[in-house]
């Protein structure tokens, strides 16, 4: 076994990969940009190496320094963790010729799967099931065009060097496909140096289902079973499950047989995922589930197949790289038990799910789970790397429970002021029909609506009346519509306990005036303690709930199921904030580049209209029109912009 590891990596992978490292007694090292100077991996790691400015291809993604830390610290070993680096064939080889350990597949597996028209041909000579569709040499737009129209609509188009959901657009008409084409070509030369695309068939109730594969150097295979990442959005997966729901026997053979096809055909060696679709439309069928393609590294949602297995994935990648053979054989290989995992990103669910950057002033995570996590309170969510900041990880006997447990646990998730996910994730994972099983990767879109950001609730301001109470003194405020906490006359400044047994309680939570009769419950002050009193941050107790919360300017920010939701006195007359949003002004949302402005000034646009695309955090977002108009102004192509920066301006006509 090597005595050291250097991670070519950052975040939270990371940190998982430095966690097995340093219980096998390795030395750790890490490398940094200078946006992570301050970052967790860094300090977690025995050394670490900055290699660069901020944007990643000056620094992660730049193989000559990731070796050239290498040689400085003496590492034996690279461990590539998930994106960036971790299926680059070149780099592997690079790492080989530099007399390293390479912690993954040989370069020739990676470049048989890297590519993912060129895997499904293979997949059809090993006789694995896959996906109708195009995969040919011909990139030209009428072929393309025309090849779609054969298929069928709505059709799938797929970056070929693609993952992650970049370079992936779905066209249900044809006279939109020209403008997805387009989108998916910049997305995959942006994201992979690659602007080429497949067309694959659109399954109308898809399900992704994928299975864990293990190869070693002495010619054995083995499976951990399937995973469950039907529940996406925008192509990200958002909670992913260990074993599926409604697996028959028969099925499970059948698609973790074609898993063992599929990596035997390359020669697999090391931690890989075969990914499938599933028809969902009458559930699970042996003859229903088609190859998609295979990811040659490490998955992100690892954990869950860890949870059900007892294995340590990171674990048999130190000693499969080291020449060991595989721990277990197929049939030590048991399945045990429900897990769940769900992403918790920085993103704001009521605002189309940009991602949200900034200081992490308050982070508090479930303390009773495993959360896999590279940032801490204090820490910073840069604009520079992707926007997830930690995985939420529970493991239960029953499905059920672990859908509950995980429910439960993102209720206790508490961030600020970043915006974060937790309170989305709790409404997933609490929805009838994911508690039932009846998800497909079509659950999110469909089920909008119910998923959505809830108005404030009883809770809320229950907690309001419980705040107010331990925070203010007993004497009465001037009676009038301006008094904090109360919107009538004669009611005292903090709600007294001692009080009638229902008081309506006023405030602005987010925004929005509301109002409601609340019964105070037998209390308990905890005050400022623990993780929690950090940043002056507070909390309090109403019955066996536990309310967080700070005070900011002239009111606080209290956490409920996940929310951080912004309470301000109530006023009779605040407005509404309606002429910024009518305007006509398209800000940024985040700092970015311009990558498409398909209209320009003078245009006539309707009412949802894409006017400006912007590309950040590895993503583009289109902004469009907020009413029928005439475009004023539009940025420039490949203009850097900042946050708020107005981007396009619209008339009305």
């Amino acid at each position: 076994m090597f005595k050291s590891v250097l991670v070519a990596n950052r975040g939270e992978i990371a940190c998982r990969v430095f966690r097995t490292a340093k219980r096998m007694g390795l030395r750790t090292i890490a490398v940094y940009s200078e946006a992570d100077a301050g970052a967790l991996h860094v300090r977690e790691a025995d050394e670490a190496v900055l290699i660069g400015p901020a944007a990643a291809r000056e620094s992660y993604l730049d193989a000559t320094k990731v070796l050239a830390a290498a040689k400085a610290t003496g590492a034996e070993a690279i461990h590539p963790g998930y994106g960036f680096l971790s299926e680059n064939a070149d780099f592997a080889e690079a790492v080989a010729a530099a007399g390293l350990i390479w912690i993954g597949p040989d370069p020739s597996s990676i470049r048989a799967m890297g590519l993912k028209d060129a895997a499904k041909q293979l997949m059809i000579e090993a006789g694995v099931p896959v996906t109708p569709g195009y995969q040919g040499a011909d990139q030209s737009e009428a072929t393309l065009t025309a090849e779609a129209a054969r298929i069928g609509y709505p059709v799938l188009i797929k970056a070929v060097a693609g993952g992650g959901g970049k370079g992936m657009k779905r066209v249900d008409d044809p006279a939109d496909f020209a403008a997805g084409l387009a989108s998916a070509k910049r997305e995959g030369a942006a994201a992979f140096g690659d602007d080429r695309v497949l067309i694959e068939r659109y399954i109308t109730r898809p399900r992704h289902i994928e299975v864990q594969v293990f190869g070693d150097r002495h010619g054995n295979v083995v499976h951990l079973y399937e995973r469950d990442c039907s529940l996406q959005r925008r192509h990200q997966k958002v909670i992913e499950e260990a074993p599926a729901p409604g697996m028959s026997e028969a099925v499970r053979a059948a698609v973790t047989g074609a898993a063992i096809k599929a990596a035997r055909a390359v020669n697999y060696v090391g931690a890989g995922t075969i990914e499938f679709i599933a028809d969902a439309s009458d559930g699970l069928k042996a003859d229903g589930v088609w190859f998609m393609e295979m990811n040659t590294r490490l998955q992100v949602e690892h954990p869950v197949t860890e949870s059900v297995t007892g294995v340590d994935l990171v674990e048999w990648q130190f000693r499969v790289a080291a020449g060991e053979p595989i721990p277990l054989k197929q049939d030590e290989v048991q399945l045990n038990g429900w897990a769940m995992e769900a992403r918790l990103y920085a993103e704001d669910p009521a605002n189309g799910f940009l991602p949200s950057i900034g200081r992490l002033e308050h982070f508090v995570m479930p303390d009773d789970i495993r959360v896999d996590t590279g940032v801490e309170q204090g820490g910073e969510v840069s604009q520079f790397y992707d926007p997830m900041i930690a995985k939420l990880i529970v493991h239960e006997d029953t499905r059920e429970a672990a859908a509950a447990r995980l429910a439960e646990a993102a209720g206790e998730v508490e961030v600020w002021p970043v915006k974060a996910n937790a309170g989305f994730l709790k409404r997933c994972l609490e929805h009838p029909r994911f508690v039932a099983g009846d998800v497909d990767t079509g659950f999110i879109a469909a089920e909008e609506a119910a998923l959505r950001p809830r108005p404030s609730d009883e809770a809320t301001l229950a907690a309001l009346t419980l705040i107010a109470e331990a925070t203010t003194e007993a004497a009465e405020a001037p009676s009038d519509r301006f008094s904090p906490w109360g919107g009538q006359p004669g009611l005292s400044y903090g709600v007294r306990l001692n009080g009638p047994p229902q008081t309506t309680v006023w405030a602005h939570v987010d925004g929005q005036g509301v109002s409601a009769a609340v019964t105070p419950i037998e209390t308990g002050w905890l005050g400022g303690s623990g993780e929690r009193a950090h940043a002056g941050f507070d909390q309090v107790q109403a019955g066996d709930r536990v309310f967080g919360y700070q005070t900011v300017d002239d009111g606080f920010v209290v956490f409920v199921d996940g929310e951080a939701r912004r309470v301000a006195p109530y006023r009779a007359a605040v407005g509404s904030g309606a002429a910024a949003a009518s305007d006509g002004s398209l800000r940024a949302p985040m700092p970015g580049k311009i990558v498409a402005a398909p209209v320009k000034a003078g245009d006539a646009v309707t009412k949802g209209q894409p006017v400006v695309v912007l590309e950040a955090m590895k993503m583009e977002h289109a902004l469009t029109a907020p009413f029928d108009g005439l475009v004023e102004s539009v940025a420039g192509l490949g203009d850097q912009v900042v946050e708020a920066a107005v981007l396009a301006v619209v008339r009305a006509r």
